[in-house]
């Protein structure tokens, strides 16, 4: 059995671990993707096949992504070729996936503390207003100082290493964004109004179900749970062999899914209350998709008594979300540029510093100076995010599925996993890994690229 090398860092126990890992996957796409899902498919009936999923597919995905971490004490790239040198490819396609998203999501990160400012210096008011963002986000400047706030912050922690950098960041941030969250949604599910909402996102309504309500969960659980991205697998390595990997896998979804489940608690039930007193649509607010973060709830905050004060509080929260996620995806290109260079810590920061802003530059030029060039009819942010999970993370997860079920065989990494006592779920992971999510995550990548090109609707 491999073990990890001296040199490799550690998270210093379970709790470290859980609340690393949930970091990680609790982010964006907790918190404003999962909302306008939830509300574009049907509300209850979203939120029960996400729930199915997300103990079965999602689970399983985690196990193997972490156990294989674990297993080889490495990063994506070594790890798949240690355990295989044929599949080393699958471990650069999955490095690929952080590269990629890191430098577009602290763009976006940096959009989120523009908000924060507006609102907690009492520009409230000018933030709601429906032309704020496109004028904002088309500046050639002043998004790009945001987002070098959101870079810097995120570069900071990593290089204080893992323990006292991404741990300790973790042991803070977590806690308050849960509490945080518990806040916002109790007070927007007290509104005037907001009774509906809360029926809307509670009640399953079984005539909404359809198979693209099942396809857009799962999109989301690769979103929401950073898979197929390689942190789980870098995470897995820092995991300790004494720590029971099936128990923290659990306890990752508790928090990942429940920040999820309270974040549409705070979006769904204020809009409806927001609807309910001649604020708009709620069709129309509610399936304003990526525009809900910063166009209508904005609008929404701006109606509410002390929306000044709730919206500054959200978007702190958006931030500590946004700010777990990208330390990860930090982190991870760190490790792999570490594992296969054997560089410092300081240098290998430098280096994903660099890239991230040599990237980052068109993801935010493009809404304004830039957005005449069109890569497959699209401006850089929206391919950026397109190619890496649209395709790169269906096709890493489902090689993974492969390389996992008929390669390496689910026994390896089951015995991995019971280094700490029985893994009472082998028989789901491993009918999950070996037959059932292969053929979902084909479906995925193949709508997901149709839909794209409007082939077909999703």
């Amino acid at each position: 059995m491999s073990t990890p090398t001296k040199e490799r860092s550690n998270l210093t126990g379970k709790l470290g671990f859980v609340l690393a890992a949930a970091g990680s996957a609790v982010g964006l796409g907790n918190i404003w993707r999962f909302p306008y899902l939830a509300a574009e498919y049907g509300g209850g009936i979203f939120l029960l096949v996400y729930l199915v999923l997300a103990v079965t597919f999602g689970f399983a995905l985690m196990c193997a992504e972490i156990a294989i971490g674990r297993k080889t004490g490495l990063s994506a790239i070594d790890a798949f070729g240690k355990l295989a040198k044929k599949f080393s490819f699958v471990g650069y396609l999955a490095a690929i996936v952080p590269v990629i998203i890191l430098p577009y999501y602290c763009v976006i990160g940096g959009w989120v503390v523009k908000y924060f400012a507006a609102f907690a210096t009492g520009s409230a008011h000018e933030a709601a207003a429906s032309d704020f963002f496109g004028n904002f986000v088309a500046k050639p400047v002043e998004p790009l100082v945001w987002f070098s706030i959101f870079l810097g912050l995120t570069a900071l922690v990593v290089l204080f290493g893992v323990q006292k950098g991404i741990e300790k960041v973790s042991k803070i941030m977590m806690p308050v964004l849960v509490i945080l969250s518990v806040v916002i949604a109790v007070y927007g599910c007290f509104m005037p109004g907001a009774l509906d909402g809360i029926k809307y996102y509670l009640l399953p309504d079984f005539s909404a179900f359809s198979i693209k309500t099942v396809l857009a969960a799962m999109g989301q659980l690769f979103y929401s749970m950073s898979l197929a991205m390689g942190i789980m697998i870098t995470y897995g390595s820092y995991m300790k062999k004494d720590v029971s990997l099936e128990s923290s896998v659990r306890n990752i979804e508790i928090f990942d899914t429940g920040i999820a489940f309270v974040a549409g608690l705070m979006v769904i039930p204020s809009v409806f209350s927001a609807a309910s007193t001649g604020g708009g649509s709620v069709e129309d607010m509610l399936v304003s998709g990526p525009s809900l973060m910063f166009v209508t709830l904005p609008h929404v905050f701006d109606s509410m008594p002390g929306g000044a004060i709730i919206g500054a509080l959200f978007f702190l929260l958006v931030i500590f979300a946004a700010l777990t996620s990208s330390i990860s995806l930090f982190e991870t290109v760190v490790s792999i540029i570490n594992d296969k260079f054997h560089l410092s810590r300081k240098l290998c920061c430098a280096i994903t510093l660099v890239i991230s802003v040599l990237l980052g530059v068109p993801s935010s030029l493009g809404n304004g100076l830039w957005a005449s060039i069109q890569l497959l009819g699209m401006d850089f942010l929206t391919f950026f995010d397109f190619i890496s999970n649209s395709v790169l993370m269906p096709l890493v997860a489902l090689l993974t599925c492969v390389f996992v079920g008929y390669i390496l065989k689910p026994k390896a990494l089951i015995e991995e996993i019971e280094l700490t006592g029985r893994f009472r779920s082998k028989g789901l992971f491993t009918v999950m890994i070996k037959y059932v999510a292969p053929i979902f995550i084909v479906l995925i990548l193949v709508s997901s690229v149709l839909n794209q090109f409007g082939i077909i609707k999703l």
